[in-house]
């Protein structure tokens, strides 16, 4: 007859394997039901700007096409570090996303000592909605009107001239610090707090220059208010067709901002491929693509969970690499 002790042992484990079972079955079961209930996007940024207009765009398709609320959650802070952690943190369940940047998982924690997330470790990609040029620019009484001019105007007169940037950090101000390495040139950063704060000012010719994102910057140069004298990106730019790239003239030049959505790492692999296969659905429409172009961003073509989560793993230590070089660091 068996002991006290061992039926004891033996029922425990027994209760084990019935509540594992139970688990895995409510496991396979949450993740068949998929969604059953609204959908949270965490937006690490304030309301009104590209990220935030984007995740809205992208929240109202994602819905329709999964047939659930997706609700915006703005959560600025720390170089968009604050909102990344929140999501970081959630439970991997599907039901907490994150409009993710270049800057989220590339520049940020590149440049802070105790980051509190690691954009390879702790999210799973989704899928990526394009990528962000840059246009170098200046304001309509600096004498050069195209990137050679541009170049020789200002090797000629080190120290002389000022760029705006949206902030220390910034994709703005690390494509400049790039520029000023490569092509050895001599400028004075003046941080600004946002785009729409620095760009009046290069207008008006209180600063020369500055790289400005294609969304800021486009209705300016189709309104004739600056001169488009580059692109940030090494290829031609299907949002206007006369601005060269930096590349023509300083080789090796490339450089591109970008938007996506990620989850909390863990995060069933059907539950990211269903996102995924939704957020394809529209990504493929024209009148969305139109859109996206419309706000500045490059469409980018059709991908798999995977192939998004590559290009961030590729991404993350060229951005630390530019951050390092730039000196920008947060404590």
């Amino acid at each position: 007859m068996l002991s006290v002790f061992v039926r004891r042992r033996v029922c425990c484990l027994i209760g084990l394997m019935l509540l594992g079972a139970c688990v895995s079955s409510w496991s396979q079961e949450s993740v068949s039901s998929y969604p059953n209930r609204p959908i949270k996007m965490v937006v690490p940024y304030p309301p009104t700007g590209l990220t935030d207009v984007l995740g809205r765009l992208i929240a109202e398709r994602l819905g329709a096409a999964l047939k659930q609320p997706v609700l915006i959650e703005n959560k600025p802070g720390a170089g968009t570090l604050l909102g990344a952690e929140q999501v970081a943190r959630s439970a991997p369940d599907g039901y907490t996303l994150l409009m993710a940047t270049s800057t989220t998982l590339g520049i940020s924690p590149a440049m802070y000592s105790k980051p509190h997330v690691d954009p390879i470790r702790d999210f799973s990609a989704v899928a990526w909605f394009g990528s962000v040029n840059f246009f170098l620019i200046t304001n309509l009484g600096f004498p050069p009107k195209n990137l050679r001019e541009w170049l020789e105007h200002v090797k000629r007169n080190p120290g002389k001239f000022n760029y705006a940037t949206s902030g220390s950090g910034s994709p703005h101000h690390l494509f400049m610090e790039l520029l000023k390495r490569d092509a050895g040139l001599d400028i004075q950063h003046v941080p600004y707090k946002g785009t729409l704060n620095a760009l009046p000012d290069v207008m008006s010719g209180k600063v020369e220059m500055m790289f400005c994102d294609a969304s800021a910057a486009l209705p300016q140069i189709r309104a004739g208010k600056v001169h488009a004298i580059a692109t940030s990106a090494a290829k031609p730019t299907v949002l206007v067709s006369d601005v060269p790239p930096v590349a023509s003239a300083v080789p090796g030049f490339d450089w591109m901002a970008w938007q996506g959505v990620v989850v909390p790492a863990g995060t069933s692999p059907v539950i990211v491929n269903r996102i995924n296969a939704a957020m394809q659905s529209f990504l493929s429409n024209a009148e969305f693509r139109e859109q996206l172009i419309k706000y500045g961003m490059e469409p980018p073509p059709p991908h798999t969970p995977e192939q998004f989560a590559e290009m961030i793993r590729k991404d993350a230590p060229r951005w630390a690499a530019v951050v390092k070089a730039s000196g920008a660091r947060v404590e």
